[in-house]
């Protein structure tokens, strides 16, 4: 393997991703997202690498989301223009959903916010039975982004992406299964061995069957999204509540492990 807060590992038709900040629980930050980004634009120009496992260090943590010490807060008005145009986290998911081979995630511990997100956009996830999911961001002040509500939308359906947003519940593993979330629950023990077998029986069928199969179901949902007279709007709450004081007491809530209090401003 080689790499630093993403490690990479090739094996036959199957390449691995490993996020590797297992000191931070695997949290996603703008080197780790433009590294993946990197990486499987490189694997795209191999058609030996027919198959992606994304999986994260430590065997706690898939990963716990977003670095929420890397969370923009008071934006210059000057920034908000850029923000318009993709930032970290939109080009490292987005080179997932366009990788032209399956990915799948392999979920031990922890995919919560946008590490939820990142094993969503995965085509296919096994996770191991002792894991939770769940996406937070209600419990910290934070609007999430409509393109990564739209992902949930697709894979769980309305009402539970609904549910997920609105609660922002962590669930256990059994219930994030029954709601849509992963495709398999095995052992922890088991976890290894069962998402390889699974790469490599994907690995070995026909490539082109296997990128056009991936090209046309993105295709097929890429008529959704947010009409364009709407869009200024979002991009405002969105804003809006990064620069919220209810942001900086879901934050400090969030590290002083406390309930916060939001007073909607």
């Amino acid at each position: 393997m080689s790499g630093n807060v993403v490690l990479v590992d090739k094996k036959g038709f199957v390449a691995t991703l490993v996020l590797n900040r297992p000191e931070r629980k695997n949290s996603l930050n703008p080197a780790m997202l433009l590294k993946i980004a990197e990486y499987l634009n490189e694997f795209s120009r191999d058609d030996n690498i027919r198959a992606v496992v994304i999986r994260g260090e430590g065997g706690k943590a898939f990963s716990s989301g977003y670095d929420i010490t890397e969370i923009p807060k008071d934006i210059p008005d000057e920034l908000v223009e850029e923000l318009k145009g993709k930032n970290p986290l939109e080009i490292g998911l987005d080179a997932i959903e366009s990788y032209p081979y399956p990915v799948i995630a392999m979920i031990d511990g922890y995919a919560l916010g946008a590490g939820c997100e990142l094993a969503v956009t995965c085509d296919i996830r096994v996770a191991a039975d002792t894991s939770k999911m769940g996406v937070p961001p209600s419990r910290l002040g934070v609007v999430y982004h409509p393109s990564g509500i739209q992902k949930f939308i697709n894979v769980i359906g309305l009402a539970n992406a609904k549910e997920v947003f609105f609660t922002g519940r962590y669930y256990d593993i059994e219930k994030a299964k029954e709601m849509g979330m992963v495709n398999y629950v095995v052992p922890k023990a088991e976890i290894y061995s069962f998402t390889y077998n699974l790469a490599e029986e994907i690995a070995g069928n026909a490539p082109l069957s296997l990128k056009s199969h991936k090209y046309i179901f993105n295709k097929l949902l890429h008529y959704q999204g947010v009409r364009e007279e709407d869009q200024g709007e979002i991009e405002k709450m969105i804003i809006d509540a990064f620069n919220s004081d209810d942001l900086k007491e879901g934050a400090a809530a969030f590290f002083q492990k406390r309930k916060p209090v939001f007073k909607g401003r």
